[in-house]
Order: structure tokens, then sequence, then C-alpha cells
């Protein structure tokens, strides 16, 4: 439903629109697209971005704060209805298999962190997961961790995926952002009922086994020495040309050196597709209310009587089932909510998880939080909410998911 009031209360324009969004013409009512990363060269500065100064960028990231409360009083029963028919797209290595119930859970591979500079022009982070598409290389979490609400600019800059992120740690390599799809209401009037964003990654890089930190040193030494065979064994460089060369050296991003009259800098190592290294979830939509979730995010922050009960450091779970409900102050009348003692720092974007399968690992998604509320008065958050998946959500899901990527290596 497209939307006069934006959501989180302030006045939406057409701006969003005018920042460079477009509609692909496949679903031109429904689906708006912005590019990320639109080279090669555009998504290796990025990635350097975050590799660099010790990867400082990473650690020091906050998570990100905007849009993540839903007043009580503004949370009510009702709410969303299927459009269609329900359907489900098959996760990746399920395409022939069931989903199957189980007692235990183990946490999901697809699930890791979007890092991103937000509009305080700080680094910030969301949670995200892998979903099923057509080249395994698609990204799923909460629109505003995207878009840019905030300065109402198109999209957050230097936007990358890191599943299994953990304290600097990459164990899949990082994903550049190589373009955002996310329904038409939302780009233009901060629909809430609509803030979910599919994004196209490029295939992950990876630094040399010693990280940068060891490549520095190698090099150093190299140069002090004269022996280059620490360098040919442990680090993989490429001769480039002088200007990029210095431009290199200039931002002390990435490891570059000059040798018997060539210059070199550090090669990537191309880490294959998200897909193939750690899967990805299916999707479910027009689903019937009140059947179970997982959610499985990195909650971080304070409950509202000032009680951390999260880090935001490790992957976290909740399950319940969903119930719908509407929180009309914010504009959002068909969102599906489930009983979640996660904070909202950190939380947006969480996935949840329709028909878990414990073995594999996968089920279907079938929400991202978007906000969290404190339901009973207890200063505790107990509630999160998403916005409903129906046959419009399929529609954007389908606008991205047959879109290739490829290798910046």
């Amino acid at each position: 439903m497209k939307r006069t009031l934006a959501f989180g209360g302030l006045v939406a324009t057409a701006g969003l629109l005018a920042a460079g969004l477009s509609v692909p013409a496949q679903a031109a009512s429904d689906v708006a697209s912005a590019p990320l990363a639109a080279t090669g060269i555009q998504a290796k500065n990025i990635a350097a971005f975050w590799f660099s100064e010790r990867m400082a960028n990473l650690i020091n990231a906050t998570p990100y704060t905007v849009e993540t409360k839903v007043a009580a009083k503004h949370l009510s029963k009702g709410g969303p209805s299927a459009d269609s028919k329900p359907g489900v797209v098959p996760a990746i290595g399920d395409e022939k298999k069931s989903a199957a119930k189980s007692k235990n859970v183990n946490l999901p591979k697809t699930t890791g962190k979007v890092f991103f500079i937000g509009a305080d022009h700080k680094p910030h982070w969301c949670s995200a997961t892998s979903v099923q598409s057509s080249y395994h290389n698609m990204v799923a979490t909460a629109g505003h961790c995207v878009y840019d609400t905030v300065s109402n600019a198109s999209t957050m800059n230097n936007w990358v995926f890191i599943p299994g992120y953990y304290q600097g740690k990459t164990p899949w390599g990082i994903y550049v952002g190589k373009t955002a799809y996310t329904h038409y209401d939302y780009d233009v009037y901060e629909d809430g009922d609509r803030d979910y964003a599919f994004v196209t990654v490029y295939n992950g890089i990876k630094l040399p086994p010693n990280g940068l930190d060891e490549a520095w040193a190698i090099i150093r030494k190299a140069l002090r020495t004269g022996d280059w065979s620490e360098v040919e064994k442990y680090v993989g460089f490429k001769e480039v040309d002088k200007a990029t060369f210095e431009a290199y050296d200039k931002a002390k991003q990435l490891p570059a050196y000059a040798r018997d009259g060539k210059y070199y800098a550090l090669k990537f190592t191309d880490a294959g597709r998200l897909g193939d290294n750690v899967g990805g979830q299916g999707l479910a939509y027009n689903q019937k209310i009140g059947q179970p979730v997982f959610v499985f995010g990195y909650p971080s922050g304070s409950h509202p009587d000032g009680n951390y009960a999260f880090t935001g450091k490790t992957l976290k779970w909740s399950y319940g089932k969903t119930f719908a409900a509407q929180a009309p102050a914010i504009k959002a009348e068909e969102l599906q909510a489930v009983k979640s003692s996660f904070t909202g720092e950190g939380a947006l974007g969480s996935a949840w998880l329709l028909k878990y399968n414990n073995g594999r690992r996968l089920g279907y998604l079938n929400g991202v939080t978007i906000g969290v509320s404190d339901t009973d008065g207890n200063d505790r958050y107990d509630t999160s909410v998403s916005p409903y998946f129906d046959g419009e959500t399929y529609g954007v899901y389908s606008a991205a998911k047959n879109n290739w990527s490829g290798s910046i290596a």
C-alpha cells in the first residue's frame, strides 16, 4: 500500500527516487532498484575501505539504530492477509527435499552482518542472511539497512555482507553489494509494510592467509633485505600501472610496492559465490499467520530498563508463533509479529525462518525484523515485528533473483 506519511513519522518525498533509483521494466509498478557498486573497480575500493587499517572500520562499526522502536500503544492486532496463493522457493541444496521438524537448534551459516556507512558518515551494521537465487548471490535484510531514509539519499555507502563475521574475522570472505532491490512504495513513501530489501552481491574476496598486517610486514622485510621469497610464497600481488600504485600508496588502504621499475599491489583472492560457500535460505510468501518461526540475528544494545542482554558479537536465536499486527502511527498496517526478547540495536534485518531444518540448517525466509516493542510495559522488549511477506514481496525477490554479479578479484 502506498503511503503519504513516511515510516517513522518523517514526511515522505520523491527524493529517494530522484536520487538514482530505477524501476525495472519487468515489474515497473512494484519494484525499485539502485546500484551499490556498479563496477568491479568500485567494488574493490569498497572492499579496501573495510580491509584497511587493521580492519578498524569493521571492528569499530556500531549497530544501526534508526527506526527500531515501536511503542506498545502503537502496536495492535489485525493486519495482513494473503494477496494470492501461498508459495515457497526452496533453499540452496533443498530443491529436491522437504523441510523437516527438529527439536535442536544448529545456527545457520547463511546469517551474518551487513556493514555500511550511515547518514552520520560512520560505520554501522545490521543483521542479514543469504537467500536462494539463480546465481547464488543474494542477501536479504531490512529495507532501511540498505536505503538511507535519514538523509533521503539513495543507498548506504560502502555496503558489504560478511557471513559469520566475528571481531574482524571474515571466515567466508567479504561480499560487496552490487544492486539493491526493494518495493517501490518503500523507496518513495517509506512504507513500513514494505521495509525489506534483496541485494545481489559480487563473489566474495579474501585476503592472503596471514592478513593485511602480515602482508605489510613481509613486504617491508623484503624491501629491507632484498629477499622476495616470502612475498612470492605467502602474499599474492599483481603488477599495476603507476597511477594505480600511487593511488594505493597514498590511501594506505592496501599493500603496494615498487620493485625494479615496476609497480605491484595486493591481489584479492576470489572466495567464490556466496550461496556456494554458506548456502541460501528459501523464501516463503502468503503463508498463514500463526506458524512458528525461528528468528536469527545479532541483537545488541539495552532494554528500556538499561539491561544489556545482548552484545551483538554472536549470532542468537528466538522462537515463537507469528501473529498479525498493525502499527498505525508509523503507517504499517500489514505487519506480522513474534514474541522475542531481542533488543532493537543490531537485530534489524534478522531472518525469520519458517520450517527450519536443524540438520541442513535451512528453511524459508518469511520475514525480516524492522523493529521491536515492549508490549507489557515492564521496560523489556518482548516482541519483534516484520513486514508480512506476500505476493508483492515475491515480486521484488523475482526482480532480483536472476541477476548475475560475477567476480571482482
